[in-house]
């Protein structure tokens, strides 16, 4: 088996396009270019496709009875990559059969040894459509916008965690030398006691064999799974799935349980965002003489570089970044020495950032991402 393999978060399939909004591939590409660099082969990119807007646009399509939920999120995923080809490692969902059926064994034993357990719970439902609404929700129905409820009880999956110590700590965290993120932690551990893992879906993860009918897993939990199963898939025994804090803290609680399946066990590999708008400025290249490592720029180092600043790549460090990047590109060596990239990849491997602001390591890692993957390297028609 492979120890490290990192895979990006799970994407949320919504409206948009990588072209429009490149800052939803980070996660992505910083997986990719940290698994090239570790001489990987290209894994899955992995989606979210267990969301409430999938099933409200799928309703409000005027071909749903042609097309079915899981053909409409196939066809906005191909949407994603088009005119490109699809990834090299191929696509995965949250839905995938091979997903859930690891998510059913791993909730089944998690029912066995009392980590989850099904209650039955008052719940307020939507008098029109029966979408359960989530604690504290009010207003409208977010599934049919009808205005009526009504308060029933309803047997649920839940975790309790008062029982099973904190939801997220430090050795959740792939991250060597880096600074503890208190503030996750904080916000983690913030969450409900009693946290509900199914919902009311159209999509996902059929509850059903467990008694739940009409309920999917929560895509917080999920997702986690989709991590599990792409890394059951290629042997990876320590996944690392690239993640910003804000996401972090929001999925946290709810894939505590589903963090470890056998010998495998995930772990956030935090990044911060990224300010494509100032990066995407033609003006910014110009100054710089910079067009020849534009794409090298958006699509590999800054990506690198939002695993490095967690907190997020400042809009006014963008010129500084570039001008290093350029100096190192011009000063690659033909051949990547041989102990430097050894120590390079062990410092990627163990989640080790700060080599992409040093100017010889950045030279070595641009020589053997060259030599290994053409002038234009693995991300080069995958978005």
């Amino acid at each position: 088996m492979n120890d490290v393999v990192y895979f990006n978060g799970p994407v949320q399939n919504g409206d948009f396009t990588f072209a429009g909004r490149p800052g939803k591939a980070a996660g992505i590409r910083l997986a990719e270019a940290l698994n090239a660099l570790l001489g990987l082969a290209p894994v899955p990119h992995l989606w979210n496709t267990v969301t409430l807007a999938g099933d409200v646009r799928h309703r409000r399509a005027a071909d749903r009875g042609t097309v079915n939920r899981r053909q409409r999120e196939e066809q906005a995923l191909a949407a994603k990559y088009a005119p490109g080809p699809a990834p090299a490692g191929g696509l995965l969902t949250d839905a995938d059969h091979h997903v859930a059926s690891l998510a059913l064994d791993m909730t089944r034993a998690l029912l066995a040894d009392g980590t989850l357990t099904v209650r039955d719970l008052p719940v307020r439902l939507c008098a029109r459509c029966g979408h359960m609404a989530g604690a504290g929700t009010a207003g409208d129905c977010r599934s049919c916008g009808h205005g009526g409820a009504r308060v029933a009880r309803r047997s649920l999956l839940v975790f309790d965690r008062t029982a099973h110590g904190p939801v997220l700590e430090r050795d959740d965290i792939h991250a060597a030398g880096a600074r503890n993120p208190m503030h996750l932690f904080s916000i983690a551990h913030h969450a409900p006691q009693l946290l509900v893992l199914s919902r009311t879906r159209d999509h996902g993860v059929d509850l059903a064999p467990l008694g739940l009918d009409g309920m999917v897993l929560d895509p917080r939990a999920g997702l986690h799974v989709a991590v599990l199963a792409a890394a059951g898939e290629q042997g990876a025994v320590r996944p690392a799935m690239t993640v910003t804090e804000n996401a972090a803290a929001n999925v946290a609680a709810y894939g505590a349980p589903f963090r470890q399946h056998g010998a495998v066990r995930l772990r956030y590999a935090l990044h911060g965002k990224i300010p494509y708008e100032t990066a995407a400025s033609d003006q910014l290249y110009e100054v710089h003489r910079a067009q020849a490592v534009r794409e090298l720029f958006t699509g590999w180092y800054l990506p690198l570089c939002a695993a490095r600043e967690r907190a997020g790549v400042s809009a006014a460090r963008i010129p500084a970044l570039l001008k290093f990047l350029r100096r190192a590109h011009l000063a690659r060596p033909a051949t990547p020495p041989g102990d430097l990239l050894t120590d390079l990849r062990h410092r990627a491997a163990a989640g080790d950032m700060r080599w992409v602001t040093d100017a010889r390591a950045l030279a070595c890692a641009l020589s053997d991402r060259e030599n290994t993957s053409g002038p234009m390297g693995p991300t080069r028609g995958a978005l």
